[in-house]
């Protein structure tokens, strides 16, 4: 289609007699495109109608308007598979008309991608999502998805947690590295502070987390850092968390966490790794099995990803850890004890004994209660250290009297005089 100046542009250099070569020279365009411009004119061109989109999609309209309204990022390759799960016999190139349509394409600028050679490089990061499950429907719940992509392949492996600290930084990598059977020569981090603690000298050094280092040496790669504010330098891992969303978590519902991540390993084996890659052009799974090889074998045993702190015991004998308080048996109220904190426990260490080991708390503020810590949650209307009045001791272990108030001792005075006078 020619704008009306360069229609204008051609018909004037033909009425001064310029061949129709030398004005599609001039102007771009081709020589039979001058041919009709100066056969029409100034007449305005005829457009033929856009082919009906066809009555195979038409019944599935409805509910892909309803599914757009409610997620307008689900893609194509979703909603396609969809609705043939609900009976569409049609071709994909007829619902993608369709959505150019309803959804306009927006226009991403180019980039340059940098590829790595096979086993080079793991990309890592957190993204963190919001859903409601259906074992606590009164609120929802915030998870992290822990994520790590070989830049090679693009083969992905991730997650989803209650949390983004350390511990679970590190149950990630050690999850991962044994999925993929092998090692990356280096991970890639942004300035994620888990990760990265800060720079180590003037020149740009990076000094990291000295628990990351201890697992860096264990397994035998490299970590390195991006640039601040350059974090397009790590999106083979920033990609796929779009993809997850609008692919895997959007208009879906879990029961629980553990649920969650069993449909995602699900997801990631038929659907992400079994996909072919639109970068590469190659499937994930089929590529992955190629780069495997290059990947460094996995260290004899585990990395011991335990964060060890040191924390006193409350008068109502709580201990405090990341916000939460958990309690320890009787006999060690009023120490000081060792915690051992992994991504899913908290043990606690009384002179290299543990005494107790609880879950981790889900919710900041909890208060976690061993079995037969305690007779009774402490109360918190008291004003002790745990915001709570010290809990009643198991008294027939510790051999003491059971305190009772001053009028059932001067009722028993009473009893026992009037025996005496009696007697």
């Amino acid at each position: 289609m020619l704008r009306t100046g360069m229609a204008i542009m051609i018909l004037e250099l033909a009425r001064q007699g310029v061949s129709v070569t030398e004005i599609a020279r001039r102007t771009g365009h081709d020589r039979k495109t001058i041919r009709k411009c100066i056969a029409r004119g100034m007449e305005p061109p005829t457009y033929t109608p856009r082919p009906k989109i066809g009555a195979k999609l038409d019944a599935f309209v409805p509910y892909l308007l309803g599914r757009l309204a409610a997620y307008p990022t689900l893609t194509g390759v979703r909603l396609m598979r969809e609705i043939v799960e609900r009976g569409y016999e049609g071709g994909r190139t007829r619902l993608k008309i369709w959505l150019r349509e309803a959804r306009p394409t927006p226009v991403v600028p180019f980039e340059v991608r940098f590829e790595t050679d096979p086993g080079k490089q793991a990309q890592v990061d957190f993204a963190h999502f919001s859903t409601t499950f259906e074992s606590s429907p009164s609120a929802p719940t915030t998870v992290w998805l822990f994520s790590m992509v070989l830049g090679c392949s693009r083969m992905l492996w991730g997650r989803f947690g209650l949390r983004q600290d350390l511990p679970a930084v590190l149950a990630g990598h050690m999850d991962a590295f044994e999925s993929f059977g092998g090692v990356p020569q280096e991970v890639l981090y942004d300035q994620m502070k888990t990760a990265v603690i800060g720079s180590a000298d003037p020149q740009g050094g990076i000094a990291y987390n000295a628990k990351l280092l201890s697992l860096a040496k264990h397994y035998g790669f490299t970590p390195k850092s991006c640039r601040p504010y350059r974090a397009k330098t790590k999106g083979k891992v920033e990609r796929p968390f779009r993809y997850i969303r609008e692919d895997f978590f959007l208009g879906r519902t879990f029961r629980d966490l553990d649920d969650l991540n069993a449909r995602f390993s699900e997801w990631l084996d038929t659907v992400a790794n079994a996909r072919t890659h639109r970068t590469t052009r190659r499937v994930v799974s089929e590529h992955f099995a190629e780069e495997r090889p290059a990947l460094r074998p996995l260290p004899q045993g585990r990395h011991a990803d335990v964060l060890d702190l040191r924390r006193g015991v409350s008068r109502d004998g709580m201990i405090s850890v990341q916000g939460s308080f958990y309690s320890v048996p009787n006999g060690a109220r009023g120490r000081e004890l060792d915690v051992r904190l992994t991504a899913t426990t908290v043990e606690l260490v009384d002179a290299g004994r543990t005494i107790a080991v609880h879950p981790r708390a889900e919710e900041s503020g909890s208060r976690v209660m061993g079995d037969g810590h305690r007779r009774r949650a402490p109360d918190p209307g008291g004003d002790d250290d745990g915001k709570g009045k010290p809990a009643v001791p198991d008294l027939r272990s510790e051999g003491s009297v059971v305190p009772r108030a001053l009028e059932v001792y001067d009722l028993v005075g009473r009893s026992l005089a009037g025996a005496g006078r009696s007697a």
